[in-house]
C-alpha cells in the first residue's frame, strides 16, 4: 500500500488567463474569450499536474475568484465593507457583507469538478470554502427581518449541499477549506470563537452518514497569500485538540513550515483516531526554494516515527494561489514542488515497506 499524497488545491493562473480576467472586467473582450482562456488554464493545469505523476488532481482553482468567495458569484445582496482579514507583511483581504436574506449560493463546486473531468480519467478531489467562513459574511449589527439563526440555517443547508454535490458528481473526496480555524484563535484567545465554528461545521457534517465522512476533510493553515500568513504565530496546541472535534476522516494539516514539527507531531498521535488519515504539509509553498524528493522523504519518515504510516499521507501546507491575483509564486516552481512531493513520498513508502 502507497502512501497517499494529494495536492491542497489551488495553482497560480496562467499571465496569460490573468491578462484575459482583467480585460473582461474591463468589457475589452467578450465572455466566450473569458472561457476560452480559462478553458485553456484549465487542461495546461491538469495536463501538467498528471506530468508530476500527482495519483489525485484538482482543477487548481483555475476558474475561482478565491477559495473562499466562489459561492458568492453573481449574487446581488452583498456589499463589499466586510470582514478584513489582516496579513503579517500588511495587506489586508476583505470579505463582503451580506444585506439582505435569503442566503443562498451563487455557485457550487460541483461544477469546477465536471469541469476539469473533460480533461482526465485520474481521480479529482474537490475544495470547498467552510460554512465557519461564510458566516463571517453576516454584520454583527444585525440584518432587519433576516436574523442571524435564519441566515445560519441557509447558510447550513448551502454548504451541506456544496458537498454533497460535489460528491455526486464523482468527487475522489472533498476537502473543506478552515484556515479561518487558526486565525479564530489570534482575534479570541479563549477559542469560544474556535469552538463554535468547529459547532458550525459539525452541523453541515452532521448530513453526512460515516461512509460520506470518511471522504470529507478540512484543511488548516496559517494562510497563505503573497508569501505571507495571517496567524503563524499562533500555537498549533492551543488549535488541534478543539480541531479533531470536527467530524470527518482526513486533516490536512500544515506542517512543512512549522518551527518545531516533532512537538507537533507528538500531539498530533495523541489524537489520531483509528478512522481517520493525516495529510501532513511536506511542501512549503511559500518559501521559493523548490524542496528536493530526499528532503520530503525525510519529512515523512519523521511523521511516521510519531504516527501509524497506515494513517498517513502528504500534501503541501497550502494552495499556493488561493486568491487568483496572487502571483507571488511562479507557476513552473508549483509543479516542481509538487513533483518532489510526489517523488519523495514514494521513496519513503518504499523505505517504509509500503510500496
Amino acid at each position: 500500500m502507497a502512501i497517499p499524497t494529494e495536492p491542497i488545491g489551488s495553482i497560480p493562473r496562467p499571465a496569460a488567463l490573468l491578462e484575459t480576467i482583467a480585460a473582461f472586467h474591463n468589457k475589452q473582450i467578450s465572455s466566450e474569450a473569458l472561457e476560452e482562456a480559462t478553458a485553456e488554464a484549465l487542461r495546461d493545469t491538469i495536463h501538467r499536474l498528471e506530468q508530476t505523476g500527482s495519483p489525485i488532481l484538482t482543477d487548481g482553482e483555475q476558474t475561482k475568484p478565491s477559495f473562499a468567495t466562489y459561492p458568492l458569484s453573481g449574487l446581488t445582496n452583498l456589499a463589499p465593507d466586510g470582514v478584513t482579514i489582516p496579513f503579517a507583511d500588511g495587506h489586508i483581504r476583505q470579505l463582503p457583507r451580506i444585506t439582505a436574506g435569503p442566503f443562498h449560493y451563487g455557485v457550487y463546486a460541483a461544477g469546477y469538478l465536471t469541469a476539469a473531468r473533460r480533461y482526465t480519467r485520474l481521480p479529482i478531489k474537490q475544495a470547498v470554502i467552510s460554512a465557519s467562513a461564510l458566516s463571517l459574511l453576516y454584520p454583527p449589527a444585525g440584518i432587519p427581518g433576516y436574523p442571524r439563526e435564519e441566515f445560519l440555517a441557509d447558510l447550513i443547508d448551502a454548504a451541506a449541499a456544496d458537498i454533497r454535490g460535489a460528491l455526486k458528481a464523482g468527487a475522489d473526496s472533498v476537502q473543506i477549506d478552515f484556515t479561518e480555524a487558526r486565525l479564530s484563535l489570534k482575534l479570541d484567545p479563549s477559542a469560544n470563537l474556535l469552538r463554535s465554528f468547529i459547532a458550525l461545521n459539525n452541523q453541515v457534517l452532521e448530513r453526512f452518514n460515516s461512509a460520506e465522512r470518511l471522504r470529507i476533510g478540512v484543511h488548516v493553515c496559517p494562510g497563505g497569500d503573497y508569501d505571507s500568513t495571517h496567524s503563524a504565530d499562533v500555537d498549533y496546541s492551543k488549535l488541534l485538540p478543539d480541531l479533531f472535534q470536527l467530524n470527518v476522516g482526513r486533516f490536512y494539516l500544515q506542517m512543512a513550515s512549522e518551527p518545531d514539527r516533532k512537538r507537533v507531531l507528538r500531539l498530533v498521535s495523541q489524537l489520531l483516531q483509528p478512522n481517520q488519515t493525516i495529510f501532513l504539509g511536506v511542501i512549503d509553498p511559500i518559501d521559493p526554494k523548490i524542496e528536493t524528493p530526499l528532503q520530503v522523504r525525510d519529512r515523512v519518515l519523521e511523521a511516521a516515527s510519531f504516527l501509524p504510516a497506515s494513517q498517513l499521507g502528504t500534501t503541501d501546507d497550502c494552495g499556493f494561489a488561493p486568491f487568483a491575483d496572487d502571483t507571488s509564486t511562479a507557476r513552473d516552481i508549483a509543479f516542481s514542488k509538487i513533483q518532489a512531493r510526489v517523488e519523495g513520498t514514494a521513496i519513503a513508502a518504499r523505505e517504509l515497506g509500503l510500496a
